[in-house]
């Protein structure tokens, strides 16, 4: 057996308490949420106290919006979210099966929904209230890496969206029969790349840290468009690269396609989270570029 690690000692729950026959939890994955969301809102209204940051020194919101925009925010990464895994993942299943979609506590949120949720609130609040979109949208960019980070450890810590097999030092024997059902791997137990620790420093990590570094000492807020720019197309990326060790969806594995392509041929393709990197990465250049010419 190759030198592996063990999964930790961690559960989904942090604490759970019964009040008169009914039981309720904080899990990890809840918390992450709302320190992503906290953390992030703290950020945009700290942005907004800068005013040299921004183009002629005039930040896109007063600090009393952003409050505003968070609760926006939280529907569409809610609605998103939840939406995005029904027509992405699933469309076949909750068609059939419609008044489960609102069963959120069954798990099932993908973040390119949660996104483009974003994205609509995000529209419709800077038209209601007269915001300048590319600025806001820079602001949301650089609050968006902790929520990532955050996020990405509690799937870690609720041992899912694990990796492919892997007999690296580092890759971690996950718990369940799922994580151990690894069809032609010789190794037992079947260890997999830790994929969402990857996916954290990668879209948490690097990422934020190269958004603060092009707003904060670059001046890339006196450009607008380029941090979010930067911020669709560095997720993008990431999410790509990350896609060729991480588990594939099993609904698209079958016979004739073992790796779960959501787009193969003879054996190459993509899975539906490179597909759905694809346009961000092209949004993300779109951006940067248009605001390259501005700057010009």
């Amino acid at each position: 057996m190759h030198a592996v690690l063990p999964f930790p000692d961690l559960t989904p729950e942090i604490f759970s308490i019964s009040v008169f026959g009914f039981d309720f939890a904080l899990r990890w994955y809840a918390l992450a949420y709302i320190a992503g969301i906290v953390i992030g809102w703290r950020l945009v209204v700290a942005l907004m106290r800068r005013e040299r940051l921004w183009p002629a020194s005039r930040p896109p919101m007063r600090p009393e919006q952003v409050e505003e925009l968070l609760t926006w925010i939280v529907l569409g990464v809610i609605l998103g979210g939840r939406l995005g895994f029904v027509l992405f993942y699933k469309p076949l299943y909750y068609l059939s099966a419609p008044w489960e979609i609102p069963i959120l506590w069954h798990g099932g949120m993908a973040f390119h929904g949660g996104l483009l949720g974003v994205m609509a609130a995000v529209l419709l609040f800077t038209r209601k209230h007269g915001i300048p979109l590319l600025p806001a949208a820079d602001a949301l960019a650089l609050a968006t890496p902790p929520g990532l980070f955050f996020g990405r450890i509690a799937n870690f810590i609720n041992a899912e969206l694990w990796g492919r097999p892997s007999d690296l030092p580092w890759a971690v024997v996950f718990p369940g029969e799922a994580a151990q059902y690894c069809p032609g791997w010789d190794s037992f137990p079947c260890a997999r790349h830790p994929s969402q620790l990857y996916e954290a420093g990668l879209e948490g990590l690097l990422l934020g840290a190269v958004l603060l570094w092009l707003a904060l000492a670059r001046g890339a807020l006196e450009t607008p468009g380029r941090v979010a720019g930067t911020f669709f197309a560095g997720y993008g990326l990431a999410r790509f690269a990350v896609e060729f060790v991480r588990q594939p969806d099993a609904q698209f594995a079958g016979p004739g396609n073992p790796l779960g392509l959501a787009l193969h041929w003879q054996g190459y393709g993509l899975t539906m989270g490179q597909l759905l990197s694809l346009p961000m990465m092209a949004l993300g250049l779109g951006l940067i570029l248009v605001s390259a010419r501005r700057r010009a």
